[in-house]
């Protein structure tokens, strides 16, 4: 039996897990899916949303991280994130109070932004770990006619891509390959690569939040671990639909492209929150790219919604060709 590489379970893997062992739960709007990334359970007039991930690449400012992370699987529903625990597991040997209380400080400074409360979680000192790991719960809340599900998206749908391609990949490489990057650009350069945890964030909340409110919106994901590609295909997987990509207007960040260049990294492979994926009705795209410049944040039309037998499809000058799978994170291959 072979050995699964560092990264997330390969999707066909994961679809036969979650179905063999699926809840029987009538009050379970949304479960375990591919491509679903919190679960649904309705609570009399409103609906619970809860979402669990763990952070596991980026050391600097992980508690910053895993609020975010979690935040934006929230608001993809539509729902407002209300409640935070954190699971801390810290290193033995070189766990300090001054470590624990940063980390701590920048889930709360975190929290605090998006107006979320620290509720609770676990901290213990782990055997055989050589660096911090946080794993986030966040939870929500919806009405039943405000639910967005990534499986909302339908043929004929146009498709929007926030802000650009890979912006937590730019930052983590920045920030934990420094060392072998020092020789190559100024500091200057790289603490500007570094900060796009925070500019241009992220953080897909107001993106979320702008475009529901623009109306339209049929689905929302947020491209993660697997970089834009994997995300589109999970879209693609939970909606039962082919997708047609334009080449030519997937918003490539320059900084993103030279770092992953460095390394001989694909960028449409590489981890990639801070960019929100919208599947909308194709009328209501422009005033939704409209209302997220107006609200300062850049917005492209990336493709079209297809009938599943098409598949996934990248389109550009050429012959088309198909959307590209990554086994595992292409930023994996740096740790």
């Amino acid at each position: 039996m072979s050995v699964y590489p560092i990264g997330k379970l390969p999707a066909t893997d994961l679809a036969n897990l979650l179905e063999k062992y699926a809840p029987k739960d009538p009050r379970l709007i949304v479960g375990g899916a591919v491509g679903e990334d919190a679960a649904v359970i309705e609570m009399g007039d409103r609906y619970l949303v809860a979402k669990t991930d763990p952070i596991t690449f980026a050391t600097a400012e992980i508690g910053w991280y895993a609020v975010n992370i979690n935040a934006n699987d929230l608001v993809c529903t539509g729902a407002t994130p209300r409640w935070f625990l954190a699971t801390l597991l810290l290193p033995e040997k070189s766990s300090t109070l001054d470590l624990v209380d940063e980390i701590f400080g920048q889930i709360y400074s975190a929290c605090k932004k998006l107006g979320i409360s620290l509720a609770g979680g676990h901290t213990e000192i782990t055997y055989g770990l050589d660096r911090p790991i946080v794993a986030g719960q966040m939870l929500g809340e919806v009405t039943p006619e405000q639910l967005i599900t990534t499986g909302g998206a339908r043929a004929g749908d146009e498709l929007i891509l926030t802000k650009g391609i890979a912006i937590e990949a730019t930052a983590i490489i920045a920030a934990e390959m420094r060392p072998q990057l020092v020789d190559r650009f100024d500091p200057d350069t790289l603490n500007h690569y570094a900060n796009f945890l925070h500019d241009p964030g992220i953080s897909v909340v107001k993106d979320a939040r702008v475009a529901l409110a623009a109306g339209g919106v049929h689905a929302m994901h947020d491209p993660t671990e697997g970089g834009i590609a994997t995300g589109l295909h999970e879209l693609a997987q939970a909606a039962g639909v082919g997708l047609e990509i334009f080449e030519e207007t997937l918003p490539y960040l320059p900084e993103t492209v030279t770092l992953c260049r460095q390394f001989g990294l694909d960028p449409l492979g590489v981890i990639a929150s801070g960019a929100l994926l919208i599947a909308a009705d194709s009328q209501s795209v422009s005033p939704i790219i409209a209302a997220l410049a107006e609200a300062g944040l850049k917005a492209s039309r990336i493709g079209r919604v297809v009938p599943s037998e098409k598949g996934c499809v990248l389109v550009g000058t050429g012959e088309a060709r198909p959307l590209p799978t990554f086994e595992r994170d292409e930023i994996t291959r740096l740790f």
